[in-house]
């Protein structure tokens, strides 16, 4: 049994999902991302761990300290998946919104 966890699993929790918006503007220590969280530093190092075995955060020493950064790539990943919904639900609104423009126009007659 394959207990490999995926991107999918890992940005299905809140918390990581919030890790990775802290990180994709500048890297962060372990202790800074802990630092904005209500939790335990060991959990955070949990979610950190998690991020970092689906590759969605790449890990960089510099001295002492561990620096996470986002991986594009594999946020490239899952935007490519999503995409065909995004665009299916777009047609559905664009429809609905012609729906309602007629809607109104042959009410206003």
């Amino acid at each position: 049994m394959n207990l490999r966890r995926d991107v999918f699993q890992a940005i299905a929790d809140p918390t990581r999902r919030s890790i990775l918006m802290l990180v994709a503007t500048q890297a962060m220590t372990a202790g800074t991302i802990a630092s904005n969280f209500d939790t335990a530093r060991p959990t955070v190092s949990k979610h950190l761990q998690i991020l970092t075995e689906c590759q969605l955060l790449r890990p960089e020493q510099n001295g002492r300290e561990i620096y996470y950064h986002l991986n594009p790539e594999k946020m490239k990943e899952i935007a490519e998946f999503i995409e065909p919904f995004r665009k299916m639900w777009d047609e559905r609104f664009d429809r609905l919104e012609n729906v309602m423009k007629n809607y109104q126009s042959k009410n206003e007659q």
